[in-house]
């Protein structure tokens, strides 16, 4: 298939190649950010991936937050509220400010400098990664997964190279991100905004320009209305990371980087995951807006019996094989925490549940809802975290993040059968789509 055409329409694909491109592009991806973990591992100690992972933890969060998820909005916005220059002002904004923010955490923090360095280049790396994303969301709204899945391959395996030859040789986890962060710079440059603007220019739903300050107050609207959402995302993002500052404090840098390595794996099950729920989550988000509930619950159960399934398997492979599965990819020190290997596999399959529950949420508008779900998340990960690691180390810290699974998978489950309970209302001819739809999100 030919990815660049500039005769043929922009023609959407269908669910099943949408779903295929999608997982085959997060499987290399995902294959190759093991990689890098797996390089780190093999050509380092422990506490130099516990670094990498503590940057990877402190940035991770805030980028979460300035992204306000509006990938997935932009990728719902199945009535075309904003238009896509509203999603990049929108990201530009928030992206410098979060590297502001990192920038200012890693001083007031006082980090060794090798710690600091490392924390500000993956905060660079991610700055990247973050405009990229929103060039994806265009393309996942119009549904062509295909050109997402082949910047998400190019990504991966230019990052695993460039992070894997500065460790090697430099000997130092700062080079190694540094060229990291070059690889996905200069794969946005070169490839992801082309095929943005491609899109754009193919897009039927362009319209006319308008006033700068009108544009202004559209972005702005956009950023208020996502605000709920973005925090959520945060708090969700805090949840995976507290249990790892617990760790860092307690246990140090080397506890840091096993539990990271053995918490990475299950990107094996995610790379199913995000791919099936990129692919559905268009379509979720067009049967709420025809108020077909019988459909959405349909698509979303199906999803869930998948994701259960997954996380059954992987946590029946940790506890037959684990302790080999950990030896071989990483060093034998890795094997002998088989049992943190299970519990953490577990954790991810109820993990999987909330994934396809949290972008159902998203997809029926309900942010604030969503938000204070999540704020409940983060404040019970930090109570089971500051009361299971001091006793119980690692073992405590893969409890915890059990504890977080099970909460975002339940309580999302009933915030979206209320909201299926409660039909969308049909915005009239005097009403806009666009104040429909913040009428929807304010109301909940």
């Amino acid at each position: 298939m030919a990815l660049k055409d500039h005769n043929q329409p922009f023609v959407r694909l269908s669910l099943r190649a949408n779903f295929s491109w999608t997982f085959v592009g997060n499987v290399v991806y995902a294959a190759c950010q093991w990689g890098m973990l797996m390089a780190l591992a093999k050509l380092s100690s422990p506490g130099m991936v516990g670094i990498f992972a503590l940057g990877l933890a402190i940035t991770g969060p805030m980028f979460m937050f300035a992204n306000l998820h509006l990938r997935t909005i932009q990728a719902t916005d199945a009535r075309q509220e904003y238009q896509f220059r509203d999603y990049l002002g929108v990201r530009l904004a928030t992206t410098m400010l979060a590297l502001l923010a990192i920038a200012g955490i890693t001083r007031a923090v006082g980090y060794p400098w090798e710690t600091g360095a490392v924390i500000i280049a993956v905060g660079c790396a991610k700055a990247f990664e973050s405009i990229s994303d929103i060039f994806y969301g265009l393309l996942q709204r119009l549904e062509r997964m295909d050109r997402i899945a082949v910047g998400m391959m190019l990504k991966g395996m230019a990052s695993l190279l460039a992070l894997a030859a500065g460790v090697y040789l430099s000997g130092s986890v700062f080079w190694g991100v540094v060229g990291m962060a070059g690889a996905w710079a200069a794969v946005l440059a070169l490839y992801d905004i082309p095929q943005g603007l491609y899109a754009l220019r193919h897009s039927p739903a362009s319209q006319a320009p308008a006033a700068l300050y009108a544009r202004v107050a559209v972005a702005a609207r956009l950023a208020w209305m996502a605000l709920p959402l973005g925090i959520g995302i945060l708090l969700v993002s805090l949840s995976t990371a507290i249990p790892r500052y617990f760790v860092e404090r307690i246990l140090g840098a080397e506890s840091l980087g096993i539990f990271a390595a053995i918490a990475y794996i299950q990107a094996a099950g995610t790379t199913v995951i995000s791919a099936l729920a990129a692919a559905a989550n268009p379509r979720l988000a067009q049967h709420y807006a025809r108020n077909d509930a019988h459909a959405f619950r349909a698509l979303l159960y199906r999803l869930i019996a998948i994701a259960l399934a997954l996380g059954s398997a992987g946590a029946l492979v940790a506890w037959l094989i684990g302790s080999w599965i950990l030896t071989l990819i990483y060093r034998p020190e890795y094997g002998a925490y088989n049992h943190i290997f299970v519990l953490v596999m577990v954790a991810a399959g109820i993990g999987y549940v909330g994934w396809f529950v949290g972008d159902a949420m998203t997809a029926v508008r309900r942010l604030r809802a969503q938000a204070l779900l999540f704020l409940t998340m983060t404040i019970a990960t930090i109570g089971a975290c500051a009361w299971l690691i001091p006793p119980f180390g690692l073992t405590g810290a893969a409890l915890a993040t059990m504890v977080t699974s099970v909460i975002q998978a339940a309580g999302g489950l009933l915030i979206v059968e209320h909201a299926l309970r409660k039909p969308l209302p049909v915005p009239s001819t005097m009403e806009s789509g666009e104040t429909a739809l913040t009428r929807s999100v304010l109301s909940n």
